[in-house]
């Protein structure tokens, strides 16, 4: 592995373990295996291998690694196409990965929240919520485009359920006003619009400008 040729490592640790599965290395050669299948890009393999050590090893001092690399083998998984292809926003692709990185990272800093691996977890795990928020505002976009403007509400509003400290609030709220006001729901738009008002007032954040924040990079661009 160290000399990078990591054909060769998966091939060895999985022979190793075969021969002795219930072996001193065993726990180790699969928690290796798993590292080597997500260095050589192999997602599927990797979270199989991860899969396998958590049922197999429960109790394992090392199973904060392993939620950790599970969480992080989905990360990449959902960022590496956008780094090397495109400037595409993350939250366009399937947010599945990205569920299942945010859900491996709980899992980490609920049960191990003093591992060393918690802080970072926890910094991804903010990321991917923006992600997965983007994205719900996506659908609830294109739902109030093509004039279905009930489901349009209901995907604004798991927003503001789910991701209630998200930028994407503001965005769900504007949805949800104009759905209102395409259905002649007058009473629920102006309620609506004035939980954006305020909103709008507490972030300091003129109607219909950008974030400066932001920059000049997309905001998910945080490394």
């Amino acid at each position: 592995m160290q000399d990078g040729n990591l054909d060769k490592t998966i091939k060895t640790l999985e022979t190793l373990q075969s021969r002795y599965p219930y072996g001193r290395y065993a726990q180790q050669a699969q928690m290796e295996i798993a590292y080597a299948y997500y260095k050589h890009e192999e997602p599927e393999a990797a979270l199989t291998a991860v899969d396998r050590f958590i049922k197999q090893y429960p109790n394992s001092v090392n199973l904060d690694y392993v939620y950790y690399l599970k969480g992080l083998i989905n990360f990449i998984d959902n960022t590496s196409f956008l780094q090397r292809l495109s400037q595409q926003d993350p939250a366009e692709r399937d947010p599945q990965s990205a569920r299942d990185s945010f859900d491996a990272y709980r899992e980490l800093v609920t049960r191990f929240p003093d591992s060393r691996y918690a802080p970072d977890a926890r910094v991804r795990m903010q990321y991917l919520i923006n992600i997965l928020a983007r994205s719900e505002i996506r659908v609830a976009d294109y739902y109030l485009r093509r004039g279905a403007y009930i489901a349009a509400v209901n995907r604004a509003n798991s927003v503001l359920k789910e991701f209630p400290q998200t930028p994407q609030t503001r965005d769900a709220l504007q949805i949800m006003v104009r759905a209102y006001d395409a259905m002649g729901q007058k009473d629920l738009r102006d309620d609506t619009q004035r939980v954006l008002d305020l909103n709008i007032a507490r972030d300091g954040v003129k109607p219909g400008s950008q974030d400066a924040s932001l920059g000049e990079k997309p905001w998910w661009r945080f490394w």
